[in-house]
């Protein structure tokens, strides 16, 4: 048995060295998950900004002037007062908006006896305002840009910040 310990201890040296001198000539790499993966060398690195959501276009652009019947979409990028028609014909209604600036605005909802406040900061922020002839409502958060939805006896506003300083108002009678 003792001659056989020496050629098995030879055979696996020779085996493990073969192994060993097999892996250190070979010209591929192997992966390494701590490593990132190399760039082609045949296609130039560049990067590209990633795609920004187009800014939304309001249907009556700028013009305030086009609130005063209580259905509009403007944008507004300074104070302004507007005047609309309150709920259920009780006399008209006056939003002012005190403050706009990237991704900020104020503003106070005026309707007889009823005053309501809104205020929105941040990236895609704003209010909503729900006036109705016997009083409102607010409720801020993020909100989807999109045009709020005609509530019976009440008179829907929304305020949306934008990154840019302009603010989108809604105004939605029923």
């Amino acid at each position: 048995m003792r001659r056989s310990r020496p050629a098995r201890t030879l055979l696996m040296t020779l085996t493990a060295l073969t192994a060993l001198t097999t892996t250190a000539c070979s010209d591929t790499r192997q992966p390494n998950d701590a490593e990132p993966p190399p760039t082609p060398r045949n296609r130039p690195t560049t990067s590209h900004p990633a795609p920004q959501p187009p800014s939304p276009s309001p249907a009556d652009g700028t013009e305030v002037g086009a609130c005063t019947d209580g259905n509009c979409e403007i944008a507004v990028t300074e104070p302004v007062t507007i005047r609309f028609p309150a709920p259920d014909d009780v006399g008209r209604a006056t939003l002012s908006v005190t403050k706009v600036g990237p991704n900020e605005i104020e503003y106070e909802v005026k309707s007889g006896d009823s005053r309501s406040t809104g205020g929105a900061e941040g990236p895609g922020q704003g209010c909503l305002t729900y006036l109705r002839d016997r009083g409102s409502g607010n409720s801020c958060g993020t909100l989807d840009p999109t045009r709020p939805s005609p509530r019976p006896g009440a008179v829907v506003i929304q305020a949306t910040t934008g990154t840019d300083g302009t603010a989108l108002l809604h105004i939605v009678s029923p």
